[in-house]
Order: C-alpha cells, then sequence, then structure tokens
C-alpha cells in the first residue's frame, strides 16, 4: 500500500447526494469556478436528482474545502477517498444532465425508501442462499472483477438495466435482491428501477465497492479489480491504482495480454472495438495520437 504521508500524487473524493436541485445550470459557472479555484480536477455532474461526483488535487485540504462548499450547498456529503502517484484526471470538467446515472427512463429516485447494508455486513449477507446478488455495472466493469457467484445484468450501457428488470421480474418475485456497483450511485437509480416493476425487497451495497474496499476486513469474496472511471482505469483492493489499461478508442479495460493481441494499436483500437469504430474513425484516431506523442515528446 503506498504510504500517502510520505509519497507525492493525487488524492481522489468519490461522492454523490440524491437531493432535488431546481435549478442545477444556476450552479455549474459558481461550482466551476470554486473547484478552479481550488486547482481541482475531475467531473462533476449536476442534475434535478442530485450530484454526482469524482474530483481529484494534489491538496487534501483543498478537497475539503471543495466537499466543505457542497455542504453548505449539498447539506452532508459522505465520500470515499483513495490515493494514487499517478494523475486521474487531465482537467475539470461540470455538466448538467437530466439524472446522475443516465437510465433512459423518467423514473427518478427516492432515497428515503431504499435499503442498505453497510460493507461490514455484505460477506455475510450475500452467503444466504436466498439472496440474488446482482452487479449493477456493465459487462466490460464485470470482466475486469465482481463479487464472486454474482450475476451480471450483461449490459453494454447502463440504459440497458431497465430492460434487464424488465425480462428478469418473473425470476424476482418473492426474491430478496443485493445489488452493488462502483460507488453507490447506479444502485440508486437501480433500485428506483426495480421499485417501478413492483420488486421492493432490493438492498444495495451502502457506498459500493470503493466503500467496501476500504471498509471490510475480508475482501476474498470479491476477485480482480475495480474498474474507475478515471485515468487509473482499476484500483486493486486497497484503492490503489491496479493493473489495467485502457484503449483510448472505446475507454474499455485492457489486461497486459490484451495489449498483445493483433487488434491492438496503441490509441487506435483494440480486441472490443476494432469491428464497431470505421475506417474513418481510426484515420482520426491516428492523427490524434499522433498529435499526442508529438505533445509528450516536446
Amino acid at each position: 500500500m503506498i504510504d500517502q504521508k510520505r509519497a507525492q500524487g493525487f488524492h481522489t473524493y468519490t461522492f454523490y447526494s440524491c437531493i432535488k436541485i431546481k435549478n442545477p445550470s444556476s450552479l455549474k459557472q459558481r461550482i466551476r469556478k470554486q473547484a478552479n479555484n481550488l486547482k481541482i480536477i475531475g467531473t462533476i455532474i449536476l442534475t434535478q436528482e442530485g450530484i454526482n461526483s469524482t474530483i481529484s488535487s494534489s491538496s487534501k485540504n483543498n478537497l475539503n474545502k471543495m466537499i466543505s462548499l457542497l455542504e453548505n450547498k449539498f447539506g452532508p456529503i459522505r465520500f470515499r477517498d483513495s490515493f494514487s502517484q499517478k494523475q486521474p484526471f487531465k482537467r475539470l470538467k461540470v455538466k448538467v444532465r437530466k439524472e446522475v446515472v443516465p437510465s433512459g427512463t423518467n423514473i427518478m429516485i427516492n432515497k428515503d425508501s431504499n435499503k442498505y447494508i453497510e460493507p461490514e455486513n455484505w460477506n455475510e449477507f450475500i452467503k444466504d442462499d436466498s439472496v440474488l446478488v446482482i452487479d449493477v455495472r456493465n459487462d466490460y466493469e464485470v470482466e475486469v472483477g465482481s463479487f464472486l457467484n454474482s450475476i451480471s445484468p450483461e449490459t453494454k450501457t447502463f440504459k440497458e438495466f431497465g430492460n434487464f428488470v424488465e425480462s428478469s421480474k418473473e425470476n424476482f418475485k418473492n426474491k430478496k435482491i443485493g445489488i452493488f456497483c462502483t460507488g453507490g450511485i447506479r444502485c440508486e437509480k437501480a433500485s428506483a428501477l426495480f421499485k417501478d416493476k413492483g420488486i421492493d425487497d432490493v438492498y444495495q451495497l451502502e457506498g459500493g465497492i470503493l466503500n467496501y474496499f476500504k471498509k471490510s476486513e475480508d475482501k476474498n469474496s470479491f476477485e480482480g479489480e475495480c474498474f474507475v472511471f478515471d485515468d487509473r482505469v482499476t484500483v486493486d483492493k486497497d484503492l490503489n491504482p491496479g493493473g489495467f489499461f485502457q484503449c483510448f478508442a472505446c475507454r474499455r479495460p485492457l489486461s497486459k495480454d490484451d495489449l498483445s493481441k493483433p487488434e491492438y494499436m496503441e490509441g487506435i483500437s483494440c480486441h472490443n472495438c476494432i469491428n464497431e469504430k470505421t475506417d474513418e474513425d481510426r484515420k482520426r484516431f491516428a492523427v490524434r495520437q499522433k498529435q499526442k506523442l508529438i505533445k509528450n515528446q516536446i
């Protein structure tokens, strides 16, 4: 594990808050200015149903100041922190969206009625044979790592999760369901999608996999690493940067073995997207990759 007190690098806070924001657009520039003043990078998403964010800085003090500023607007915020010697983001992005997690529906989160399992109790909870454990994340994330014996919805994006619930709802009746994701926010929306189909006995891993890695003493129920949506690509069970790389054409994670496959060309393609992208796409990516290499040499 990296000694954060001695190493130089970046602290990263991941958090969300499911609250009603009447006019998120009016907050965008103010929050951007505050974050820029504190030299914070990352992504902040503002919606009418809450805020979803991963922010990073070399200064933990600046991150704490940013959290305090956001708490003045949104109330108490619980965040998961991690440390990396590699810069996880290139810049700051503040976005306004319809939903905290795009679901392709008009269903809104109702956090007050959601049920949670604390990370310290998760292992015992999923040992129960009557519990169906469902990984709410996408297929490429599941491939990197997941809880043993969990069910994958085999989705490409979260917008497909509602279809998974609809097609499987007969299998979920009279069942206790445990769901998990990276940091918890997709489970908030997933719980709403289950409830919309009359499925109420649903329990979320509080704070997601990242919180489980931080708080659970026994992490053997999880196999592999956890994909994260920043330049670290994955984190291991100690929340240190993992052993995966990323295809900059499709953003999917790649193992060391994947880099040896003939379809892989740095910055241009990999075995996942070789048949998804056109020759024109690859020409454009090649130009971008060349510009990137020239910039790195300057």
